[in-house]
């Protein structure tokens, strides 16, 4: 079977094994689109995106439009005339001129079982929410938001104490296997297209600031939910006696509780008690804003604060 041409387009770490695999397998990839080099950090110095890094380091051209759709880049995508697009968490909608040229479709890499969690933060939300499984879904790209009708999907359990990374990771590994799985297929004429149910879909809205607050007054385990689905970044955080407290690792302990949520209770061998609606969240890693992240052992030591103070 002949190996289509392909047109890679992701931004993230999360693109990174598809992008190796697929050089790896050696599929012929005529160019990776990535977005721009943006700054960051306290200094705003322009950092490149790591699947430019990637493609650099593999010896593959490189494009970096501003915007997708701007007829500069549609000249340029058309001029490489692609087989198949894949996409891998890129960053824009695809518009009607890219997604319906390659004769072999544009193939998408999403971290979810979709129609659940349509949108830009599938995995935060799938924890924060308290599910139980996710996966991932190769779908055939339209213009919608992950709309287009699915090629193949593989589900996978999520752990009570995995957090945000620890799942990122997987499912990006994951997904680059039956990524290969879904070309080879369409390639040879056997993909079979499964249209998605309009009436199961569930969304996963890009995270803002306030997504992170801790809202003591709710239930242990979804304070737990909050703090695993938002680690290692951006972190839920709350205040502490008016500086942001960042927290990294939770475990949700439920019982009777007397004081107001939020209210910083006794240090035990697993983590500092925090009183939340049902019982108690105990604090394992933390970071005060100025200082590293660390375990609260460590952070005990070196911050004292007033009996019953409460976190806000």
């Amino acid at each position: 079977m002949t190996k289509p041409s392909i047109l890679f387009m992701g931004t993230p770490a999360f693109a990174l094994p598809a992008l190796e695999m697929l050089h790896k397998n050696a599929y012929p990839i005529i160019a990776v689109v990535t977005q721009p080099d943006r700054p960051a950090g306290r200094g705003q110095k322009e950092i490149s995106p790591p699947v430019k890094l990637l493609a650099q380091k593999l010896s593959l051209p490189v494009l970096q439009p501003e915007k997708i759709k701007d007829p500069s880049f549609l000249e340029i995508f058309h001029q490489l005339q692609p087989e198949m697009v894949v996409v891998a968490a890129y960053g824009q909608i695809l518009p009607k001129g890219i997604v319906d040229f390659p004769p072999l479709g544009c193939l998408n890499i999403h971290p979810s079982l979709l129609p659940a969690y349509r949108g830009a933060a599938p995995i935060n939300w799938a924890i924060i929410r308290g599910e139980k499984k996710t996966g991932i879904t190769i779908m055939l790209m339209d213009e919608g938001m992950d709309s287009g009708d699915i090629l193949l999907q593989q589900e996978t359990l999520i752990d009570a104490a995995e957090s945000y990374g620890q799942l990122h990771g997987r499912l990006a590994i994951q997904g680059a296997a039956l990524l290969i799985a879904a070309i080879d297929q369409v390639s040879a004429g056997r993909g079979l297209r499964k249209p998605q149910d309009p009436s199961a879909v569930i969304f996963a809205p890009r995270l803002k600031k306030e997504t992170g607050r801790i809202c003591w007054a709710s239930a242990s385990h979804e304070i737990v939910n909050l703090i695993r689905g938002l680690c290692p970044e951006p972190a839920a955080f709350t205040s502490l006696a008016g500086q942001t407290l960042k927290i990294f690792a939770a475990v949700a302990e439920k019982g009777t509780v007397k004081d107001p949520p939020g209210t910083i209770g006794a240090k035990t061998d697993r983590g500092l008690a925090v009183a939340a609606a049902d019982g108690h969240v105990l604090l394992q890693e933390i970071q005060i804003a100025g200082k590293k992240r660390m375990p609260v052992d460590d952070f005990l030591r070196g911050h004292r604060f007033n009996p019953r103070t409460i976190l806000i």
